[in-house]
C-alpha cells in the first residue's frame, strides 16, 4: 500500500521559490519568535520607545524649570548671584530658592545616600533577584550590585575625587575659575594676590568665592543620575511593558542582534513574583518622586542653562555606559548583566 507525499513547506535550499524565483519574503511574518527581528530595527546601544520616553522627563523638567524662572515676575526681577548660582537669601523669590531649605540640606545634599539605600532595599527584597529578606547574594543581585559601583565612581569621580580634585573642580579650573578671598575687606584689598584652591570645599573654607569657569551643575548631575539608576533598576523587573525589558536590543555572542526576550528565554529569567510591589519599589518610587521635585526647584531657581544641561549630558553619559553598553557588547554584559535579565 503506497503512501502519498504531503508537499514540503521548506523551499529549495538555494533560496528560490518552488517556481524557480528568488523568495523574498520575511521570515519575520511566519515566525513571531522573539529570536528573529527585522534588519533594520533599532541599534541595541539606543534606547527603546518608552526609554527614551521616561529619559525625556529630565530635560522636559530642566526646561520647564528654566522657563518658570524667565515668566515668573517674582523670580524674574529678584537679585540672582552669579558666583553662588542662586538668589540672596533675605530675597530669595521662594522657600526652595534658599540652599537651606529642609529638602536641599537633608535630602539632596544626602542624595547619593538616599539613592543608596532605596536600591540596596530593592535589591533585597523584591523577589526577581532572590529570597526577599536574606543576605543571599544571587547572581542577579551580585550584577546589580556591579552596576550601582559603577554609577557610584561615577559619582564620586565626578562631584568627590577623581586622583585629586573631582571633574567638577577640575573642569572650572580649566575653563579660567579661580578661587578668590572675598570674606573681609582686607582680602579684597589684596585680590591680584588671592590664594589659589584645588576644591570649591577648601575655597568656601578659607572663605573665598568659587568664580569665574564653568560649573556643571552638581545638583542636576546628582538628581538626574540617581533617579535614572533606580527607574532603570526597577522598571524592567516589575513590568512586562514592551520597550522596558522584553523590546531592549542585545548583541548575541554570535554577533546577531535579537530581543532582550531571547536571552530571557534561554536563561528563565522571569521568576515568579516579579510584578510584586514591595516594600523596595515604594521606597525607590519615594526618592525618584522627590528627586524629580528638588530637580525642578534646582532648575527654577539655581544655575545656568548651560550649567544644568552640561550636568544632565554627563548622568546620561553615565547611564549609558552601564545601561546601554552592555546590551551591544555581550562579554561586559556577562559581567554586569542587565536589569531583568
Amino acid at each position: 500500500m503506497s503512501t502519498r507525499r504531503r508537499p514540503s513547506r521548506e523551499g529549495p535550499p538555494d533560496g528560490t521559490s518552488s517556481n524557480g524565483q528568488p523568495d523574498t519574503m520575511d521570515d519575520s511574518k511566519h515566525d513571531r519568535s522573539p529570536l528573529r527581528i527585522s534588519p533594520a530595527s533599532r541599534s541595541p546601544f539606543l534606547p527603546t520607545r518608552l526609554e527614551l520616553l521616561l529619559l525625556s522627563i529630565y530635560p522636559a523638567t530642566l526646561v520647564l524649570g528654566s522657563i518658570f524662572s524667565i515668566i515668573s515676575p517674582t523670580t524674574r526681577n529678584t537679585p540672582y548671584s552669579a558666583t553662588t548660582q542662586s538668589h540672596p537669601v533675605d530675597v530669595a523669590p521662594s522657600y526652595f530658592a534658599t540652599k537651606k531649605n529642609v529638602f536641599n540640606v537633608y535630602f539632596v545634599k544626602k542624595g547619593w545616600a538616599w539613592t543608596t539605600g532605596a536600591v540596596l532595599l530593592f535589591f533585597f527584597t523584591h523577589p526577581s533577584l532572590g529570597p526577599p529578606m536574606r543576605p543571599t547574594l544571587t547572581v542577579r543581585r551580585f550584577r546589580g550590585l556591579l552596576r550601582w559601583a559603577l554609577v557610584t565612581l561615577a559619582w564620586i569621580l565626578v562631584t568627590q575625587w577623581c586622583f585629586g580634585p573631582p571633574l567638577i573642580d577640575t573642569l572650572f579650573r580649566f575653563t579660567g575659575g579661580q578661587c578668590e578671598l572675598v570674606r573681609d575687606p582686607e582680602s579684597r584689598d589684596a585680590m591680584s594676590d588671592t590664594r589659589e584652591y584645588l576644591t570649591a570645599a577648601t575655597c568656601k573654607i578659607a572663605g573665598g568665592a568659587w568664580k569665574g569657569g564653568h560649573d556643571i551643575s552638581g545638583h542636576v548631575f546628582l538628581l538626574i543620575l540617581g533617579s535614572m539608576l533606580l527607574w532603570f533598576e526597577i522598571l524592567p523587573p516589575v513590568t512586562r511593558a514592551e520597550g522596558l525589558r522584553d523590546g531592549r536590543r542585545i548583541v548575541m555572542d554570535d554577533g546577531k542582534v535579537r530581543t532582550a526576550a531571547a536571552e530571557a528565554m534561554a536563561e528563565n529569567a522571569y521568576p515568579v513574583g516579579e510584578r510584586d510591589m514591595g516594600v523596595g519599589v515604594k521606597a525607590a518610587l519615594a526618592v525618584m518622586g522627590l528627586s524629580w521635585w528638588m530637580l525642578l526647584m534646582t532648575a527654577a531657581f539655581f544655575h545656568t542653562w548651560f550649567e544644568k544641561f552640561t550636568g544632565l549630558l554627563v548622568a546620561w553619559i553615565t547611564i549609558w555606559a552601564v545601561y546601554f553598553l552592555p546590551r551591544g557588547v555581550p562579554v561586559l554584559r556577562a559581567i554586569i548583566g542587565m536589569p531583568g535579565l
